[in-house]
């Protein structure tokens, strides 16, 4: 009987240990958590998706504005062709302001809403044929400049090619 009185003592002794642990590393937990939220930076994400969102739709209003001058101007082109006027424009205009030193300052407040049309790509090359200027027209400008948009135009052109060969292959049937 005194050993079962001394067992049952044990196990409660040993329950309440366990308690105590577990609110120990709950209050370690807690203080923890508090640390993490103190020196955690504080994310501001509306702000530069607000950006993102209003330049990148700038851009694509200035090239819609671009189309209709275009189909105004020149009423005998067809679609494709004022497309490609349109596309070509804005190109050049970004390279243009990629040149001027303006188009990385739209950059640094649009984030993505810059890169994302074709005018980051058109800024993409345009700086990096900038960058290497200066080790001569062969093998600075022209050999550099698609090192960061040339995986694009790669990736662009394989997967053009594969979807072209599932259409094509499903037009058979």
């Amino acid at each position: 009987m005194a050993a079962e009185i001394d067992e049952r003592s044990e196990n409660r002794r040993a329950a309440a240990d366990e308690r105590s642990e577990n609110r120990d590393m709950a209050a370690e937990k807690e203080k923890y958590a508090e640390y993490v939220k103190k020196v955690s930076p504080k994310s501001k994400m509306f702000l530069p998706l607000f950006w993102a969102f209003l330049v990148g739709g700038i851009i694509c209003i200035i090239g819609q504005e671009f189309t209709m001058l275009y189909k105004h101007l020149l009423p005998d082109y067809s679609e494709e062709q004022i497309a490609t006027l349109s596309a070509s424009t804005l190109v050049f205009l970004a390279s243009l302001l990629t040149g001027l030193g303006v188009y990385d300052k739209i950059g640094a407040v649009a984030g993505g809403g810059s890169i994302v049309p074709i005018t980051g790509f058109s800024n993409s090359i345009t700086a990096t044929a900038m960058e290497f200027r200066k080790e001569g027209l062969i093998y600075g400008t022209t050999a550099n400049m698609f090192k960061i948009a040339g995986p694009v135009i790669v990736v662009g052109v394989a997967v053009s090619m594969l979807f072209g060969t599932i259409y094509w292959v499903c037009s058979l049937f």
